[in-house]
């Protein structure tokens, strides 16, 4: 998405260079009093409304093209998987994805964790999983996976963990054991901070995986703008959820309201914050 620039003495004379050059419906991302009178007293940043809705297209998680569609023989848990590297809060969004599930949509949630190497990774999980009251299943390969998603099968949805550690360095063990449990969904979670080349480098980096969505984490922590927009069509990857607080459970948020917010196009809870230039 292009963000263009434009500079003026006046709020008015700005605002209508943006609409003979990006046209009515164009949107105000921010506006800005600059102190230098020979640079213009006003800025204003704005976008093109279609290269918007193109951008909220994309992260319609809702309509992700690389979900599958469930046949009617498939039975069993709906299962969700986390990946991605060390660091990018993959338990945490475990976590937070479960107990939204649970809490608010009422689904009956299960947890698998895959991350058998990390220290205290298994102990972490599970008394996050005690805490909230949900059964949690340990797998240390494909057998095990397949016999702990048999374990929930009265659950409607599971939520796996994976291990960061080799992501992206070759062949990674536990990318079996992850097929063996056949999600349906496979999130690959990034830090709002990462570099967008180096977040595109994650979408092929494990041999066997690939995702159909992006979990973006850490939202608090990085610049919003023109870095996270770049961050996003990087991706190019569908998102339901990211996650801007360290605290559990608190953090979980629509992708499609806190992304755009981020951004400063318009609040993630209130459409009247939607600005146009007309």
């Amino acid at each position: 998405m292009q963000l263009e620039t434009f500079r003026g003495r006046e709020l008015h004379e700005v605002v209508r260079q943006v609409r003979e050059a990006l046209g009515d419906d164009a949107m105000i991302v921010r506006t800005h009093a600059r102190r230098s009178p020979a640079e213009g007293s006003v800025e204003v940043v704005a976008v093109r409304a279609e290269e918007v809705e193109a951008l909220r297209a994309k992260l319609d998680g809702a309509r992700a093209a690389g979900a599958r569609t469930r046949s009617r023989e498939r039975t069993g848990p709906y299962v969700v998987a986390m990946v991605g590297p060390a660091g990018a809060g993959k338990t945490a969004a475990v976590m937070r994805v479960a107990l939204e599930l649970a809490a608010r949509a009422g689904r009956r949630v299960g947890l698998v964790t895959l991350d058998t190497y990390r220290v205290g990774a298994l102990e972490e999980i599970q008394t996050y999983a005690e805490i909230a009251g949900l059964p949690a299943e340990v797998a240390y390969g494909a057998d095990d996976a397949r016999e702990a998603l048999q374990r929930l099968r009265d659950r409607g949805v599971v939520v796996v963990d994976t291990p960061g550690r080799g992501f992206g360095r070759g062949s990674c063990a536990w990318v079996e054991s992850l097929a063996a449990l056949d999600p349906d969904e496979t999130h690959l979670v990034v830090p709002a901070g990462l570099r967008p080349e180096v977040a595109r480098s994650f979408r092929t980096a494990v041999p066997g995986l690939s995702p159909t969505h992006v979990f973006i984490s850490k939202l608090d922590e990085a610049p919003a703008g023109s870095a996270l927009m770049e961050l996003v069509e990087a991706l190019d990857l569908p998102s339901r959820w990211v996650s801007d607080s360290p605290d559990i459970p608190h953090g979980l948020g629509p992708a499609e309201g806190k992304i755009l917010a981020a951004v400063g196009i318009w609040a993630a809870d209130a459409a009247p914050s939607r600005r146009h230039a007309g």
